[in-house]
């Protein structure tokens, strides 16, 4: 009983200490990550390039592994739909390989195991690699994305599988 004790806290330990390490500030996206071509699409971070849109679907984040705040919200500009992040989203920086994703469930912490929070693979669609831990971020939705079989944002931690913060849709 005790060896099965100290293998998950010795488990937990090693997600928390991968999760923990600091990103490189001007590492390119590129060399952040390898992006699956046809799964993942390019974000933007600057916030004049996009005017606010009435949200066809929106959420606030709650922490999951880390503290994680802000608004997402899906919103339709010029025949094109977008997750965006508002300016007051922030998330921690602690953790390398952070991507935004919509994920099929509206219950993604009550449906994952804490701490990490794991995902499996077929419950979620990769919109991009997180551009910063804070401040409005836009990142466009793929055609072949039907949004109404996901029901949250999630901000994750690819290189461990960690769910650092989830919005769920309101609407």
């Amino acid at each position: 009983m005790r060896f099965n004790q100290l293998i998950i806290l010795v488990s937990t330990l090693i997600l928390s200490i991968g999760c923990a390490r600091e990103v490189a500030i001007d590492q390119p996206a590129s060399e952040a990550a390898n992006p699956s071509p046809s799964a993942e699409v390019t974000a933007s971070t600057d916030p004049d390039t996009f005017a606010p849109e009435p949200a066809a679907k929106s959420g606030t984040f709650v922490a999951g592994e880390a503290p994680t705040e802000g608004i997402a919200q899906i919103v339709a500009k010029d025949g094109e739909r977008y997750l965006e992040l508002n300016q007051a989203f922030k998330t921690s920086d602690q953790g390398p390989d952070l991507f935004v994703i919509l994920h099929r469930s509206d219950d993604v912490l009550g449906s994952t195991q804490p701490p990490a929070y794991p995902l499996q693979e077929q419950d979620y669609v990769i919109l991009g690699p997180l551009k910063s831990t804070t401040g409005a971020q836009r990142y466009p939705v793929p055609e072949d994305v039907n949004l109404e079989d996901y029901k949250s944002a999630v901000i994750w931690c690819r290189q461990f599988n960690a769910t650092f913060g989830v919005a769920k849709f309101d609407s």
